[in-house]
């Protein structure tokens, strides 16, 4: 693990993503208490798709005899008319 200032990491921000990015970790110091850890990426998410963009499918709602939800309400609509 690499330790380094806050103002050394500022100065080698590109050189300690280079470190990540071939695994190390890099821990920053603020006034030489540590106040952050960049770790490499343990998981590959850049080609999923965030669950709120997936499509969804449409909801079919059957009960045992295979009635869909929408025609049990037509039929009670038809049963309860005058």
């Amino acid at each position: 693990m690499k330790t380094l200032s806050l103002s050394e990491f500022r100065a080698h921000t590109s050189e300690m993503v280079d470190l990540v990015q071939q695994g190390e970790t890099v821990r920053i110091l603020r006034h030489g208490k540590p106040v952050a850890d960049l770790v490499p990426v343990a998981v590959d998410v850049s080609g999923r798709v965030p669950n709120w963009k997936r499509p969804i499918e449409p909801l079919r709602v059957t009960r045992g005899d295979g009635a869909s939800g929408a025609r049990r309400v037509l039929d009670v609509r038809e049963q309860a008319r005058y």
